[in-house]
């Protein structure tokens, strides 16, 4: 195999492998096993043990991540993007279920960009996604919103807006 070629094979009963070489010679070879976990393998040219690890889909993505420069951070509500290209760029994107105090009143009501700097970018509502609501896009009872600003924006948004 040429360096950087990349190899797949349908292995059956196992998954799906895949494999290339480096410039360098090292071999890296990513399995996506039937049972859901994805396993790495790199073996160093010269070496005749490679080396393993196995992760979840999850752990995968993070994997993938990380080597695009897309860095993210996530908890149960909120994920924190990094960009490498611009160090200094950190991206929060938080999800929040609307309380009573806003239900009828629109984006421009509440005046969110320029309260808090955050600004919703979709709603979703009875299984229907709402993508870039306009500003006189008007809550109902159990909208969730998913908003994006810089983290300190986001708590603005949680303390100033998301207020019973």
């Amino acid at each position: 195999m040429s360096p950087m070629a990349l190899r797949s094979q349908n292995l059956p009963g196992v998954g799906t492998k895949y494999e290339f070489k480096t410039d360098k010679g090292d071999t890296v070879a990513i399995f996506f096993t039937r049972t859901g976990t994805i396993q790495m393998y790199t073996l160093q040219k010269g070496c005749k043990t490679p080396s393993a690890a196995e992760m979840t889909p999850v752990e995968a993505r993070r994997l993938g991540n990380i080597l695009t420069g897309a860095i993210i951070e996530a908890d149960q509500e909120s994920v924190e993007v990094a960009f490498s290209a611009l160090a200094d760029l950190r991206v929060t994107i938080h999800t929040f279920y609307i309380p009573k105090a806003i239900i009828g009143k629109t984006i421009e009501d509440l005046q969110i960009r320029a309260k808090t700097g955050a600004t919703v970018i979709a709603v979703s509502r009875h299984d229907h996604n709402i993508i870039n609501p306009s500003p006189s896009f008007v809550f109902e009872d159990g909208d969730a919103v998913l908003v994006i600003g810089e983290s300190d924006q986001i708590k603005k948004f949680e303390s100033e807006i998301m207020v019973e």
